[in-house]
């Protein structure tokens, strides 16, 4: 690990709080069964103990949709007793027409600070939740807020949902969009690798090689969507681990593609499990040992707290 204390804003991270009768697990959609309890928590107030151990000033508190579907108020309760410390990025409806509203107004009076989109239902290729005339209209609503959008996209949708996802970039070039997990192979979770392995999907098993790794064939189109930035989190680290390749070399590769004030780190914390807070920040800060010094302070630190900054 490298012994680098650089200051690390935390993009990615994500709250499970201890009161399990104030704030319950919900499901995202009426038909879907409501997700069972984590036998983890990350209370707000362990992850500030985190934040304050490794030198992290600021971390976006991101919507684990999957437990508490649209339910954000635990992150919202976080930010008003953390402010300016803990950012909420919510998960909102796109196909209600009253979330475009509805954001505005937590922007404006509950110190949110980003929206996520993502489709509830992965197994389904669909696109209505991130390009439907409802879904547009929260884009729009980002883009006057000037509140950054998160994307996340899962392997399987990478085809079809990255070149989407650029056609909307050029037609909200101001508006900040983010892609969980650099939108690359290496950004499948472990859900999406063992889904992989039991279905006999060999083809997403395998991770594309150095020293491209991928970066050309998928996520190469945005070269000229400057608005559109990259997040480097565990789930890459632990594709990185399986196929042995240094984590610098890959953040080499996308600074070169797109310039490091194009990329920013996230924990996964609460959702990654596979190393301590300490392990994510030292590896965060090792990703870094490739990058000049202003590259690594943009990377680590400046970009996101430029994005992010409160209004």
């Amino acid at each position: 690990m490298s012994p680098r204390s650089d200051p690390l804003f935390d993009t990615h991270a994500h709250l499970i709080s201890d009161d399990w009768d104030r704030y319950p697990p919900r499901a995202l959609r009426a038909d879907l069964p409501v997700p069972k309890r984590t036998e983890y928590t990350v209370t707000a107030e362990a992850l500030i103990e985190m934040m304050d151990a490794h030198h992290v000033p600021t971390a976006c508190v991101v919507q684990r949709g999957h437990l508490y579907g649209y339910d954000n108020s635990y992150l919202i309760e976080a930010a008003r007793r953390f402010p300016g410390r803990l950012l909420p990025v919510v998960i909102l409806d796109t196909q209600d027409p009253d979330t475009p509203a509805r954001f505005t107004e937590m922007v404006k009076h509950q110190r949110v600070r980003g929206f996520r989109v993502a489709n509830t239902r992965p197994s389904h290729l669909d696109t209505a939740w991130m390009s439907s005339p409802a879904a547009l209209k929260v884009w729009q609503a980002c883009a006057d807020l000037q509140v950054p959008m998160t994307a996340i996209i899962f392997q399987n949708q990478l085809p079809y949902v990255l070149p989407l996802l650029h056609i909307i970039a050029k037609m909200f070039p101001t508006l900040p969009i983010l892609i969980d997990h650099l939108g690359t192979p290496y950004g499948a979770t472990l859900v999406e690798m063992n889904w992989a392995r039991e279905s006999g999907v060999t083809g997403q098993l395998t991770m594309p090689p150095a020293p491209d790794f991928g970066v050309h064939a998928f996520i190469g189109r945005f070269r000229d969507t400057p608005n559109v930035y990259f997040k480097l989190t565990e789930v890459n680290m632990e594709r990185l681990h399986e196929t042995g390749v240094s984590a610098a070399q890959l953040t080499r590769r996308m600074a070169d593609e797109f310039g490091a004030e194009r990329l920013v780190w996230g924990s996964d914390v609460g959702q990654s499990l596979r190393w301590s807070y300490a392990d994510k920040a030292a590896m965060g800060r090792a990703a870094s040992e490739r990058l000049n010094p202003r590259e690594r302070a943009l990377f680590l630190h400046d970009t996101a707290a430029r994005l992010y900054a409160a209004k």
